[in-house]
């Protein structure tokens, strides 16, 4: 049997015990309880962190070579039950870029059926799904969808006109905002706060959705797209790619938003033609101030795209380890949650780099100390004390809390507790409190045992870095006598 209680806080008395002076407490009380889990190095597997799978899920075939495929409906590959990837990390995020042409083919006709699809297939391969609907990409077989062009003429020669990513329609034009961005909203009305998907990718102008040119907006199409986006989910997160400072923070004026960008890794991929320019050394460390997101990463994900591949990091760009160690060491600065190899092979040279960083990508959760007394009378209260480390560099965004079990053979009591685990940045953590004992628990010796778990269901969901980890996900911590209430 299993009951879900609420903790009590501690009555305000108690706390006078942290006022004694230094020497009436340094030792352990009689009585009580001490556990100090041993930390583990294995690379942990958490929701809403570490590597993404793209166009793909996990289980599937990589790209081959050095490219990859984006912004057209997903190949779905038979899958024969195994969930590895192959010369990659396994991942809790599927990563899905599509062109609007394809989600809406006819004017206010959407194709919900493919992202039904997608969110379905990723939840059953342990995942949850990053959306980018993209309004265009390049050439006419990436173009707005035809009905749109249809409306709005042929003309491509707009105000930014980069051949590399050029506009393909005029933003101005506020069919834009009403088409495009009424596509958004619907996308909203029916997807925000579903339970699978787990971010969406804010797009509004340049080619793959990348925001090139979106400087150049008039403020009131700039804020008809991105409010297509922050009027709609309200849930469900949104990352915005970094674009420019007039954007960024108008879209987090709105609601927090997270932030992305992908090229991570360049280092001089286009130096030859640019007068030495990279993204690494020349755009990002400035930018990211220039646009007021160096402290975002403390309320909302921070996802990064790779520049090219490893394969081309490796083969082509001729990368050494310690360029390797300086690009992830620049995301980690910069409180990387997530990231997008494009399903490529990581080499195996640098499979140890990427075990190293992916053990501090994100948030890593220790249970570095715990007490509680060795007894409790039922009806009365439980207190206990605990030191947490979050030993990543970035908290954990999902709704999930920190719960207690009390397990004496099939009575199994969960206890949710109000611990803010939004709020676990990185360094040292202290939760103390207590929980109180149903009348009706066994007496005898029980199980303590803890867990960070969904709210609703009440089942583990994050892998801690500390030994004791039982097949059900939860975390023993030691007994506990239960003792029967004589009054």
């Amino acid at each position: 049997m299993k009951r879900t209680l609420l903790i009590l806080k501690f009555p305000a008395t108690l706390f006078l015990y942290f006022l004694l002076p230094l020497s009436l407490y340094s030792q352990n009380p009689d009585k009580l309880k001490v556990i100090k889990p041993k930390v583990i190095n294995d690379v942990l597997i958490n929701p809403g962190m570490g590597f993404m799978t793209f166009q793909r899920f996990n289980g599937d075939d990589l790209n081959p070579g050095s490219g990859w495929t984006e912004g057209y409906p997903i190949e779905y590959q038979s899958f024969d039950g195994d969930l590895t990837n192959k010369d990659h990390p396994a991942t809790t995020i599927a990563y899905w870029r599509i062109y609007w042409k394809f989600l809406e083919p006819e004017k206010k006709v959407y194709r919900w059926d493919m992202i039904d699809r997608a969110l379905e297939v990723a939840r059953t391969r342990g995942q949850t799904l990053l959306l980018r609907i993209a309004p265009y990409g390049t050439g006419d077989e990436r173009d707005v969808p035809k009905w749109y062009r249809d409306m709005v003429g042929s003309d491509k020669d707009w105000k930014y006109n980069n051949p590399v990513n050029a506009w393909m329609v005029d933003p101005e034009d506020p069919r834009y905002a009403e088409y495009f961005g009424g596509m958004i909203r619907a996308l909203g009305d029916r997807y925000d706060g579903h339970p699978d998907l787990e971010a969406v990718d804010i797009s509004i102008v340049g080619a793959w959705g990348e925001g090139a040119g979106s400087d150049l907006l008039s403020q009131d199409a700039r804020e008809a797209l991105i409010n297509s986006y922050t009027d709609s989910f309200k849930k469900t997160p949104l990352i915005a790619l970094m674009m420019d400072r007039k954007t960024n923070m108008y879209a987090n004026s709105q609601i927090p938003v997270g932030w992305r960008v992908d090229c991570i890794g360049d280092l001089g991929f286009w130096a030859s033609e640019q007068n030495g320019w990279s993204h690494m050394y020349d755009f990002y460390p400035r930018e990211i101030i220039n646009c007021d997101m160096q402290d975002d990463w403390m309320r909302s994900p921070v996802s990064f795209e790779i520049c090219g591949t490893f394969l081309s990091w490796r083969d082509k760009q001729k990368y050494n380890r310690e360029q390797v160690k300086y690009i992830f060491d620049q995301s980690l600065k910069w409180h990387i949650s997530s990231f997008n190899a494009k399903s490529s092979p990581v080499p195996p040279e640098w499979s140890d780099l990427v075990d190293d960083w992916l053990r501090k990508m994100g948030y890593r959760f220790a249970l570095r100390r715990f007490t509680y007394p060795e007894s409790v009378t039922v009806n009365e209260k439980l207190p206990f004390t605990s030191w947490w480390e979050n030993m990543g560099v970035a908290p954990c965004y999902k709704d999930f809390a920190l719960a207690i079990r009390l397990k004496n053979g099939d009575r199994k009591d969960v206890f949710i507790t109000d611990a803010n685990i939004n709020s676990w940045l990185p360094g040292d953590i202290v939760f103390d409190n207590a929980i109180y004992v149903p009348w009706d628990f066994p007496a005898g010796i029980c199980d303590v045992q803890v867990a960070i778990v969904d709210k609703s269901g009440q089942e583990p969901r994050v892998n801690l870095a500390i030994e004791g980890k039982m097949s059900d996900g939860w975390y023993e911590l030691g007994k506990l006598e239960i003792l029967l209430n004589d009054k």
